[in-house]
């Protein structure tokens, strides 16, 4: 079990670092490659925080395992808002400027409508995989559009801020080095984190569904948590919010929608039933929060944000559905 606990661990760390490897590989040569440094932001660098969720996700899935990607996404998504804005505006309380973020935020509620009809006949289809990459590529799409609007209009604080963070530069060989790493290191570590949550699961008697909610959903979402927390720090609020709400909608629409097309499979109903409307109402709190009167998620709403994730946690150990025996 210990070595279990290691590995898994480890498979994380990996997952995480391979994760930030690819993402400076791709930037940089796409900036090689004279791309807008808008469209990296937007595109390369908002998917780069959900990679860690979508190789977890897809060799679960690949493996037979899919209550465990869903509840990967899930709870990658619930952990986001509750834990990782939580605590983030612990530390420094978030004021959403941007009319970018206060647009993306709509899509957000869109999509998460959309992942609440594909998982309420508890299955995933092809065609629920289909639905939610096109529902992806569609955001990305209108992402660039509304960026594009915004920065004629005038300096928009989140694009701003995310092409500030892009590598200014760096060499396309090494980016290259860098890249191909990234491709073996991420399979790897994502089979680490499977197969050693698997082993966890089983000793302490929790269902896959649980794992992903829980252990694998904090893990993933490390980046998140280390970037939206920098964020808050630098002052750069806005893109502590805006990384929040880029990987939740990718983590709907890509992380759930790859492994839907590879293996469609049967769900636990408790997904549904529980764990998705934990995910809706934190969305809408969110959203309150960003278009309210204010645009501000202050140190109580931080607090009663990060309450809110330990009563989930309270939900899941005593609920209804068993999921933990």
């Amino acid at each position: 079990m210990f070595l279990a606990i290691a590995l898994f661990i480890v498979g994380l760390f990996l997952l995480v670092y391979g994760a930030d490897r690819l993402v400076y590989g791709a930037a940089v040569i796409a900036r090689s490659l004279s791309v807008p440094p808008l469209i990296i932001g937007m595109t390369i660098v908002s998917i780069g925080t959900s990679l860690p969720e979508l190789f977890v996700s897809v060799t679960a899935a690949l493996n037979g395992q899919s209550d465990m990607a869903v509840g990967n996404v899930l709870g990658a998504n619930i952990t986001n808002i509750l834990l990782i804005l939580g605590v983030a505006a612990i530390v420094h309380p978030l004021a959403a400027r941007s009319e970018v973020l206060r647009r993306e935020l709509p899509l957000m509620l869109a999509v998460t409508v959309l992942c609440g009809l594909v998982l309420m006949n508890n299955q995933l289809s092809r065609l629920d995989g289909v639905l939610l990459l096109a529902a992806a590529a569609g955001f990305i799409a209108l992402m660039l559009k509304i960026a594009r609007l915004a920065q004629r209009e005038g300096c928009d604080s989140l694009t701003t801020e995310q092409m500030a963070e892009l590598p200014q530069n760096g060499s396309t060989t090494v980016a290259t080095l860098w890249l191909v790493l990234a491709f073996i290191i991420l399979p790897l570590a994502s089979r680490m984190v499977v197969d050693n949550a698997t082993v966890i699961a089983h000793y302490f008697g929790m269902s896959e569904l649980a794992v992903g909610l829980t252990v694998i959903a904090v893990g993933t979402s490390l980046p998140e948590l280390a970037t939206s927390i920098a964020g808050a720090l630098k002052g750069e609020d806005d893109m502590a919010i805006g990384n929040i709400i880029g990987s939740n909608i990718f983590n709907m629409a890509i992380v759930l929608g790859v492994p839907a097309l590879l293996s469609p499979s049967r769900l636990d109903p408790a997904a549904f039933q529980r764990d998705y409307w934990v995910m809706l109402a934190a969305s809408l709190a969110l959203s309150a929060l960003c278009i309210g009167r204010k645009h501000r998620i202050g140190h109580l709403a931080g607090a009663l944000l990060l309450c809110g994730f330990i009563a989930y946690l309270a939900l899941l150990f005593f609920n209804p559905f068993a999921t933990f025996g």
